[in-house]
């Protein structure tokens, strides 16, 4: 299935732990806009450039009414200490098992240096309120992404 075919399709529900411990579902946030962004690994550069792009735009995503949802395979404690350690205001979520990667397509073969691996793919679903994905992001600029989104938004609300 092509990125696009999946405009307008349900967005996978989850059950995952945050860098608090505490479990989220995709549906707890149903009646909300919701940015679900992937990322490969935490304090990392350009992790790090994402998220506190994100950080710094966080008063718009809530005045645009956008849940900001983080998710990468990084465990609940390297979550925490990644939040702490650059006071980021919304959610991490950890899919150490990778089945989240799965369903949203991020987990898959990478190159780096001339060897291939498998990883997470840096890209975003901006899904609507009834839970449905409105817009996919298949190659995240890590220090632009915010300010993309929000252009969207303005046209999808």
């Amino acid at each position: 299935m092509t990125m696009k075919n999946l405009i307008h399709k349900k967005a996978p529900d989850f059950l995952l732990p945050d860098q608090k411990g505490d479990q989220h579902t995709l549906s707890d946030y149903r009646g909300k806009w919701v940015l679900l962004y992937f990322y490969p690994k935490d304090n990392t550069p350009g992790c790090t450039t994402e998220a506190c792009t994100i950080r710094d735009s966080y008063a718009a995503f809530k005045n645009n009414k956008i849940v900001v949802l983080g998710v990468s395979a990084d465990s609940v404690e390297s979550h925490k200490k990644f939040a702490e350690k650059f006071t980021l205001p919304f959610t991490l979520l950890s899919d150490e098992k990778k089945e989240v990667l799965k369903k949203y397509k991020v987990w898959g073969k990478k190159s780096f240096l001339g060897k291939a691996f498998m990883g997470i793919h840096r890209m975003s679903y901006l899904i609507g309120p009834k839970g449905f994905i409105q817009k996919v992001y298949p190659k995240v600029k890590p220090a632009e992404h915010a300010e993309e989104v929000f252009r969207d938004i303005k046209t999808l609300q």
